[in-house]
């Protein structure tokens, strides 16, 4: 399907996002549409989108948070659809929630305010309260971070801060990830250990983070093995994705009393009923990324991701397709997705030439099976001509942006 360049694009929120988002939206003279069938473009947050059944029109999902887990990213890949996330956004939300967790799986600190309700306040005076309360302050002796060891397995956007934040409050770090990029290398303390293997950070660390993308290398990954290689009494933190832990082997490691906590953002019915027989489960509501802050951060990232998408072929933070950006050679504009496959670049220079239309720039970006292209030339572009790429085989999808 081609998209018309005098036909204004349709959007659908799934979920509620911050108005700042939305403002980029009305900025860029995009409209808003509840009817699927028509739309080019789709922004969430949580909203499940493991069924969609592709739709022509669709161009881009553009998720207003780190993970995609919500979205079919292999059936948008067949179809040329782009899938943008928004790293980084969310970043310093759930780094403050991952150091809180830290403090709070070792200090009973939420106990101890429960605690308080069971003080009969109506037939005590202070002077009686504060002895009350004396008498009840060892149940709840905790311990301290400082000087301890935090591993971090995954230094992405979140993990890198939550390791620099720890080492500001005297702890220890050890790391591994074996997709560490250059930039967030460049940003890691210096005196952060990194280790070789998953392995050597859990056998080493007394509190464990996790912070990894939930797919399939990393499904139930942290399993019966991996936890049993944890220090006796220590600390597994999940504010990852719910999957990446092996349900059924963690209970089974806490039933045996190896772990002292597991601290998680993501509850199930399973670790549900664990808090009414045992203190050694903390679970907060998915609420690692809630704060105001990073609700608008997320929105008018992933929301100006789509808009450059959309009007110009940018790829930025894309899941699926490479980051690929060029600056204006021409008057038109063509955007093409397809396989990366050997002759389709030529394939659609020949097109091109066959009906006299002359290339100023052509960039060229790919990615595992996929690849794009952003063409540009000062010859006006039929729409029978990019109905023509879209026939090119292996071609996933053609428009012109401008």
């Amino acid at each position: 399907m081609c998209i018309l360049l005098n036909s204004k694009m349709k959007l659908q929120i799934l979920n509620n996002i911050a108005q700042q988002g939305l403002d980029v939206l009305q900025e860029n003279d995009f409209s808003l549409s509840e009817n699927y069938a028509d739309v080019n473009g789709i922004v969430l947050r949580s909203y499940n989108l493991t069924e969609l059944e592709i739709s022509n029109s669709l161009l881009a999902i553009a998720r207003a948070g780190a993970g995609t887990n919500n979205i079919d990213i292999e059936n948008c890949s067949k179809n040329g659809v782009v899938v943008f996330n928004t790293p980084g956004a969310n970043a310093n939300a759930v780094k403050e929630m991952v150091i809180c967790a830290l403090i709070l799986s070792k200090r009973d600190l939420v106990s101890g305010n429960r605690n308080l309700d069971s003080i009969d306040i109506d037939s005590k005076d202070d002077s009686e309260i504060s002895k009350e309360i004396e008498g009840m302050k060892k149940q709840f002796v905790g311990e301290e971070v400082y000087g301890k060891t935090l591993g971090i397995i995954g230094l992405g956007a979140i993990g890198s801060m939550v390791a620099e934040q720890a080492m500001a409050l005297g702890m220890n770090i050890v790391a591994f990830d074996p997709g560490l990029t250059v930039d967030n290398a460049l940003r890691l303390p210096s005196s952060l250990k990194r280790c070789t293997a998953i392995e050597e950070v859990l056998s080493e660390s007394d509190y464990v983070s996790l912070h990894l993308p939930l797919n399939q290398s990393t499904k139930n990954s942290i399993d019966s093995e991996k936890l049993k290689l944890m220090k006796e009494g220590s600390v597994l933190i999940n504010f990852s994705r719910g999957g990446i832990v092996n349900e059924q082997d963690l209970l089974e490691v806490l039933e045996k009393n190896h772990l002292h906590k597991y601290v998680t953002d993501f509850p199930t019915k399973n670790l549900l009923k664990r808090i009414n027989i045992s203190k050694d489960v903390m679970i907060f509501p998915h609420l690692g990324a809630s704060t105001k802050e990073s609700e608008i951060n997320c929105a008018v990232m992933a929301c100006s991701q789509l808009s450059d998408f959309l009007k110009s072929g940018k790829i930025v933070n894309s899941v699926n397709f490479p980051n690929i950006n060029s600056e204006k050679f021409g008057t038109h504009r063509l955007f093409i997705a397809n396989n990366n496959e050997p002759g389709i670049i030529s394939k659609i220079a020949e097109c091109l030439a066959t009906n006299k239309i002359n290339i100023s720039e052509f960039v060229n970006k790919s990615r595992g099976d996929l690849a794009c292209n952003i063409i540009d030339t000062d010859d006006e572009i039929p729409i029978d001509v990019v109905l023509k790429l879209e026939k090119i085989s292996g071609v996933l999808k053609a428009r012109l942006c401008y």
